[in-house]
């Protein structure tokens, strides 16, 4: 049985919380955070036996095998280096770091340490990216030419309502602010189809919504174009497009795959296989199909219990945890770890948000 600790008791530190108690071989057994009436609450709720106010204490009394760190960016490495340097593993929620150099001294300190480092992606092993692997080893897209990532932004929600009144939210703080947070999430699909260190970027971000004045001059609207030497990709932040979306399509020589992570459902867009005017009346109803078996799919996970939106972070964790018993690689291979990292830096380097930047 992994002794689990965690750094953080927000939102994010939830969702772990809630992900390790569904895991038969690990146990929370503290919790911290700078504000200890938080902490204390958290534990309550989560039924954790012990809560601390400083992370360095909390390790050296419980000596754990895992550290989940799940506070604002600006505080992971240090807190990763501590926990490293005590012998810990250690879950980090994205981003990693703050640029790519701090991300490369992470690693560079797992591996020194003989330690674990894993990335909390927690789309990267949803079920329907599960299920796109599986096809993409059967050969059933083909090779592919063009990957294309979304996701959208309600501004006026749980999380982006805060960070509209308070200047002082730790996102303004961060290099690229609101979307910086959110970013590994669009790069992370794109990058396991770009192989390449150094792929072509061109970026452009702007901002829409102009309420708050100068104080909350923070792009709400981003483009990425990548080339690599055999994939491009686009990768699209929006926080005005409405419904909100998000999604992933990858085009191969023979067919394409769409993942949509809001309805967690993935569809396979074929050439007709009848001639004509009766083919192009045959793909609604072929589509509509592939729609209705991937929904009845879900259905058999939602009486599984398996139907939710933080299933990959659960299997993520599961698939962390095993390779520490194993001592085999982590489920993320710091390689593509280090080149979300990478293309992160060059689009804000090419983005800055120091600036009002209007359409």
């Amino acid at each position: 049985m992994l002794k689990i600790a965690l750094v953080g008791c927000g939102k994010a530190g939830e969702n772990h919380a809630r992900e390790i108690s569904m895991l038969p071989d690990a146990v929370l057994v503290s919790v911290t955070d700078v504000e200890p009436l938080m902490a204390e609450q958290f534990a309550a709720r989560f039924g954790v036996p012990r809560y601390y106010a400083e992370s360095s204490q909390m390790i050296s009394r419980e000596r754990p095998d895992v550290v989940h760190i799940a506070t604002p960016p600006q505080s992971h490495v240090p807190l990763a280096m501590a926990a490293l340097d005590a012998g810990c593993h250690v879950v980090i929620e994205k981003p990693l770091a703050l640029n790519h150099t701090a991300a490369e001294a992470l690693v560079r300190q797992a591996l020194r340490q003989q330690r674990k480092l894993t990335i909390a992606h927690s789309y990267h092993f949803d079920p329907i990216c599960r299920l796109m692997r599986a096809m993409l080893d059967d050969g059933i897209i083909g090779e592919p030419v063009h990957v294309e990532s979304f996701m959208g932004y309600a501004l006026d929600g749980n999380f982006g309502l805060p960070v509209f009144t308070d200047v002082g939210h730790w996102v303004h703080g961060l290099p690229g602010k609101l979307a910086h947070n959110v970013i590994d999430h669009l790069l992370n699909k794109v990058t396991e189809f770009l192989p390449d260190d150094r792929p072509h970027i061109m970026a452009h971000a702007w901002q829409r919504d102009l309420r708050g004045g100068d104080a909350f001059a923070m792009p709400d609207e981003l483009r990425i174009m990548l080339k690599g030497a055999r994939v491009s990709a686009y990768a699209t932040f929006s926080a005005h497009s409405r419904p909100v979306s998000h999604y992933l399509t990858v085009f191969g020589t023979r067919n394409t795959l769409h993942l949509d992570f809001v309805a967690g459902t993935l569809t396979r867009r074929s050439t007709p296989s009848l001639p004509g005017s009766l083919g192009r009346l045959s793909c609604g109803f072929d589509q509509a199909w592939k729609h209705a078996q991937s929904a009845g799919s879900n259905v058999v996970r939602f009486v599984r219990g398996d139907y939710d939106q933080m299933s990959g972070l659960r299997y993520l964790f599961a698939s962390f945890y095993q390779c520490i018993r194993e001592c085999t690689t982590p489920p993320i291979p710091y390689a593509d770890i280090l080149r979300v990292s990478a293309i992160v830096d060059e689009v804000f380097a090419q983005c800055p948000t120091q600036q009002r930047q209007t359409a």
